[in-house]
C-alpha cells in the first residue's frame, strides 16, 4: 500500500500532516507493507503556488498512491481521487506516524465520492 499525507514539513514520520490537501508544501509518501513503513519519501508540492483543481489528485495518482489522508477537502477533490481509485481520507491532524497508525487500525475512514445520483443525502446538489 502507499499511502500519500499532505505534509506541512519534510520530517517524514515525524512531520505534521496539513490542513489541505491540495495548498500544503509537501507530500508525504509511505510504503506500507505488513502494517509496517518499508520505505519514505517527501516530494514538493508542484501545484503550491498555483493552487488548480484536479491537478494534484492527477500528481497523487502519478505516485502511485492509493490512499490520501489530508485535514480537508472538498467534495469535489473527493471525487477527483474517487474517479482514480484512490481513498481519500479527511480528519487528520497531528504527526504524521499517530495519524497513520489510527489509520491502520480502523480509527480513520475514506471519505465516499458524491456521485450526485442520490440528492437526498448529497446536500441537494
Amino acid at each position: 500500500m502507499r499511502i500519500a499525507f499532505a505534509s506541512e514539513d519534510k520530517m517524514g514520520l515525524n512531520g505534521e500532516v496539513s490542513a489541505h490537501f491540495g495548498r500544503c508544501p509537501y507530500y508525504t509518501f509511505l510504503e506500507v507493507e505488513d502494517g509496517k513503513v518499508k520505505k519514505w519519501e517527501v516530494l514538493d508540492n508542484p501545484y503550491y503556488e498555483n493552487h488548480v483543481p484536479g491537478k494534484v489528485p492527477e500528481f497523487i495518482n502519478s505516485q502511485r498512491a492509493n490512499v490520501m489522508i489530508a485535514g480537508g477537502m472538498g467534495p469535489r477533490a473527493i471525487d477527483f481521487f474517487d474517479g482514480f481509485g484512490i481513498e481519500a481520507v479527511t480528519g487528520a491532524f497531528g504527526k504524521i506516524e499517530d495519524v497513520l497508525n489510527a489509520y491502520l487500525r480502523g480509527e480513520l475512514r475514506g471519505a465516499g465520492g458524491c456521485h450526485h445520483d442520490h440528492p437526498d443525502s448529497c446536500g441537494g446538489h
